[in-house]
């Protein structure tokens, strides 16, 4: 029966890719034209990304040159190494900066996903009382920046007694509305056909959901993990987590490059692998981005 509703599935879609094709007609050199304004454009957005792996690998006497230099002449990892001397002195372990920075993202990352898809379901295939106006709200939630809604968070945090506890960070991640509106955009283009068919069959609402709805939303779903990891990921806490065992990597690793001009190199390490993560996660996933902000009509 899956396996039915997935070939129905795939049929659909090479209908409406077919159907919304159209043929560019672009001379050889507007083809040229393009390609350099896109490599000009990448250079740009490439050039920071690859002046922190770099300076990570500077002695400190290239971190200061005018004009910088992009690649080290001299490669050395005393900046790594020096990070590894003020971590083990901490009277914190590592593995447990480590530890709350793994299991509040991976909690806040499975959570968000299961919330959103679970919330956005109901919204985007079947009708009742009141679905514009939540569909509305959340809408309209994604105009504001997180700083003003910080205090409010802070509030609502602060009065059911999680100030300083790592819920404090996940249940915010949780609740955010950025995965309630691509899960319901995406599955809106899943035909009720495969899922009356399913209920015909005798499939349960859960079955239905997990099985047949969320590998066809595998994209959006992908997607959410990438952004929400990325977010988590560089999180410090800030004022919710005053507890030193409570905090995550982020905070011990910028604590740690705090302090004199002599720690610069131990800066670019610490830079270097807060981004060499979320990036390795980008570059893996980056055409399941695409294609889920090409289907939701996000630009």
């Amino acid at each position: 029966m899956i396996l039915k509703l997935k070939n129905r599935w795939q049929e659909f879609l090479l209908k409406r890719k077919i159907k919304k094709e159209h043929r560019v007609n672009r001379s050889k050199y507007s083809n040229i034209f393009l390609i350099l304004v896109l490599v000009i454009f990448g250079a740009f957005s490439a050039y920071p990304l690859i002046m922190t792996a770099s300076n990570a690998f500077k002695p400190l006497d290239e971190l200061f040159l005018f004009p910088p230099r992009i690649f080290p002449r001299n490669v050395t990892f005393d900046n790594f190494r020096d990070l590894s001397e003020l971590m083990a002195g901490s009277w914190i372990p590592f593995s447990r900066y480590f530890f709350n920075t793994i299991f509040i993202t991976l909690l806040g990352t499975v959570g968000h996903v299961l919330i959103a898809s679970m919330a956005a379901y109901p919204i985007a295939k079947y009708d009742f009382p009141g679905k514009k106006l939540l569909f509305a709200l959340v809408v309209y939630s994604l105009m504001f920046a997180p700083q003003v809604t910080a205090i409010p968070n802070y509030i609502i945090i602060s009065s059911i007694g999680l100030i300083d506890t790592p819920l404090a960070i996940i249940l915010p991640a949780i609740a955010s509305s950025i995965g309630f509106y691509l899960m319901k955009q995406f599955m809106e283009q899943i035909p009720m056909e495969l899922i009356e068919s399913a209920k015909i069959d005798g499939a349960s609402e859960y079955r239905i959901f997990f099985t047949i709805v969320m590998p066809l939303v595998k994209p959006a779903w992908l997607t959410l993990v990438i952004l929400l990891f990325q977010r988590l990921w560089v999180t410090d806490g800030g004022a919710l987590l005053f507890s030193e065992e409570l905090k995550p990597l982020s905070y011990a690793l910028r604590q740690v490059a705090t302090g004199s001009i002599e720690r610069s190199g131990t800066v670019a390490a610490v830079s270097f692998i807060m981004m060499i993560v979320p990036i390795i996660f980008f570059v893996i996933s980056q055409s399941k981005i695409v294609e889920t902000f090409t289907h939701s009509g996000m630009k």
